[in-house]
């Protein structure tokens, strides 16, 4: 079998191997300066150019090794394979002309072609700017004469003013099929392992989880399992809130309930009602109030009497915030405001030493280039700030935790904070954006179906685990009004609402562009048409039951995959095969722009190519009489075991647990 970035390979490799002669060549006439005929005092720039030639050899060469070692198993990307290849033409053609627009996208008319370059416009904008007059359709003619030669494009034609049309040779989508079956679902190659921290869910202490923490923990967690599948490493981060002054309130409240706290656990069942009681209090009773600010003081200052009662608190939280997580099937390490405390007054004399930090009314702050509002880094009081706990978290997810990429997962209200956060954390030096990647990913509010804010009834807000078994109720209702609790074992049918509910929770959070606001209907998520999580697992389970049906083990099919062809003939087996192998592009785009509706939308598309292609090519032929399977079209099922293949990781990255039956 090919190893399934042969061809993509080959391909780099020729225009390498190509621009590697061509240094060569330059050096050596560069070694004989008479032949060039310049005079005596050019030789100096001349030598400056040889090395610099030899300099730019070895990394090609060096890139050339790498390229041959890479893992043979891992998915093409195919359009970034086709940008190299059009980047080779484009660079021949017009050498000339430096950073040349380099367009290759899907093209939306397949009768048109599989891909499309889009490059001869604007290239043709460029040159005229400089005072060339050269037609679009003239550029593209000049790009398709010096394309290489490669194993994926079967032929190209120029439409209009000067779209290159692209069609593909479909031995090499066959192949790599084959090897999608073979080597099952792998990332695409890897050219250095990352270190990504996630910054998500973060709900407050004493305080339940409710539907506003809904969007973090799931968009969250979708970005974390996207960035593990492709090779990074990953730390999932809950900056919970565990610190401040509200724990003082808590803590005299606290010692009033269960004097005997220090020996015996306190039975606090519901967290939020003491967190009430101790607020209605702390507002009301003077001394009460004095109190919890001797209470913040001690606290502060390690007094484990006080320390104990904290973590009595924060612990009741975590059960609670622990049956959603298990719910929702989330993994994350608690790094609270705590972890940060004893980090802040380093943070805050950094700033100080470098002349960063103003006087405004007693406290301290820090202007940042380009913004209007100041970070707060002490307050008149001398106590520290959100703003001071950010900033020392960013510093020690820089240099202690050695992060490329963090990202924070918070509602898009926080968007100016973080945007302050991050220019002062350059002001001081922390990183270089152009280097290490961080990001606010923002994101819009949960409505309810009047299209005000999620809320109860009584105006409450949403507590998460009572939306998540109202999910639970719902699901079972749908599945036994589809009367699959006839025909699935009790097991089965539990298996089945979980993740239906919280496949379906999910999913209509994910497909909605994550930027926007977006109305959360059980009705419309439970709804088995359309682009919903109940189509799609009803959808995957449907293919995964094609092979069981016509009696085929696993162990047949996957000897299958090694030696029967993938037949692309049919238009629809073309375009399922196609669909199928978009999925490292989807994954690519998503990585850059943190949009996880993309890969919904994707899902959404196989699934309904998968049904055009079952609807019209016959995988499994049956006797009309007896019903029995006469013929069993190999190639055909296979392709059905690659579309469920990439379902089932799709699913995955977006922490959905699909089953075998439903």
């Amino acid at each position: 079998m090919f190893p399934l970035c042969f061809q993509c390979k080959n391909t780099v490799l020729q225009m390498k191997e190509r621009e590697i002669k061509l240094l060569q060549d330059e050096i050596e006439r560069l070694r004989d300066p008479q032949e060039l005929n310049f005079m005596s005092s050019q030789l100096d720039e001349l030598q400056e150019e040889n090395s610099r030639l030899k300099y730019r050899l070895n990394i090609l060469k060096r890139s050339l090794q790498e390229e041959m070692s890479q893992n043979g198993k891992a998915m093409l990307n195919i359009n970034q394979c086709l940008q190299q290849i059009f980047g080779e033409a484009i660079s021949t053609a017009y050498p000339g002309l430096e950073n040349a627009p380099l367009m290759v996208t899907l093209n939306q008319q397949a009768k048109f072609g599989d891909y499309q370059c889009n490059s001869a416009m604007p290239m043709a904008q460029m040159m005229k700017a400089k005072g060339q007059k050269v037609s679009p359709r003239e550029i593209a003619e000049k790009i398709v004469q010096n394309i290489p030669n490669n194993e994926l494009i079967e032929r190209t034609e120029i439409a209009g003013p000067g779209f290159i049309n692209v069609h593909l040779k479909r031995m090499f989508v066959s192949k790599l099929l084959s090897n999608l079956l073979v080597n099952g679902v792998q990332p695409p190659s890897l050219k250095k392992k990352k270190k990504v921290v996630v910054d998500f869910s973060s709900p407050n202490i004493a305080k339940e989880m409710h539907v506003g923490h809904l969007r973090s923990t799931i968009i969250g967690d979708s970005m974390c399992r996207l960035f593990e599948f492709l090779g990074n490493e990953v730390l999932r981060l809950n900056h919970v809130g565990d610190w401040g002054t509200q724990f003082g309130m808590l803590i005299a409240h606290l010692q009033d309930k269960f004097p005997n706290y220090l020996s015996v656990s306190p039975p606090i069942g519901d967290l939020q009602a003491f967190y009430k009681a101790s607020k209605k209090r702390f507002d009301e009773d003077e001394e009460f109030k004095k109190r919890a600010y001797q209470c913040v003081v001690k606290l502060q200052s390690k007094e484990p009497d006080f320390i104990k009662a904290w973590n009595l608190i924060c612990d009741v939280s975590r059960n609670e915030f622990q049956k959603v997580y298990n719910c929702l099937d989330i993994r994350i390490e608690e790094r609270g405001e705590s972890y940060y405390q004893d980090m802040m007054t380093v943070v805050v004399k950094e700033f100080e030493e470098k002349g960063l930090v103003q006087l405004d009314e007693g406290r301290k702050i820090v202007f940042a280039p380009g913004q209007s509002i100041p970070l707060t880094i002490v307050k008149s009081d001398g106590g520290y700030t959100y703003d001071t706990s950010d900033l020392a978290a960013i510093k020690n997810r820089l240099f202690d935790e050695k992060a490329d990429i963090i990202i924070y997962v918070t509602d898009s209200g926080q968007a100016v904070h973080f945007q302050v956060v991050f220019a002062a954390a350059q002001l001081i030096g922390w990183y270089d954006p152009k280097v290490t990647r961080v990001e606010h990913a923002g994101f819009g509010v949960v409505l309810g179906e009047d299209k005000k804010k999620f809320k109860t009834r009584s105006g409450d807000t949403v507590r998460l685990m009572d939306l998540l078994e109202e999910g639970l109720k719902r699901s079972m209702d749908k599945l036994k009004e589809k009367g699959r609790d006839k025909v699935l074992t009790p097991e089965e049918l539990l298996k089945a609402q979980r993740a239906v509910a919280f496949g379906c929770i999910k999913y209509a959070d994910l497909s909605h562009n994550r930027i926007n606001d977006y109305i959360f209907s059980f009705d419309k998520m439970l709804d088995d048409r359309g682009n919903t999580a109940a189509y799609l697992l009803y959808a995957f389970t449907r293919i995964r039951s094609i092979a069981r049906l016509a009696n085929i083990q696993e162990a047949t099919l996957h000897k299958a995959a090694e030696t029967t062809e993938v037949l692309l003939d049919h238009e629809k087996e073309w375009k399922l095969g196609k669909c199928i192998l978009r999925f490292p592009e989807i994954l690519q785009k998503i990585t850059d722009d943190l949009l996880l509706h993309t890969l919904c939308d994707y899902l959404y598309e196989l699934a309904t190519t998968f049904t055009e292609f079952y609807d019209n090519c016959y995988c499994v032929e049956k006797d009309r009489q007896t019903g029995e399977v006469v013929k069993v079209n190999m190639w055909r099922m296979l392709i059905c075991e690659a579309t469920a293949a990439v379902m089932a990781k799709g699913f995955d990255i977006l922490g959905i647990n699909p089953v075998q039956r439903m």
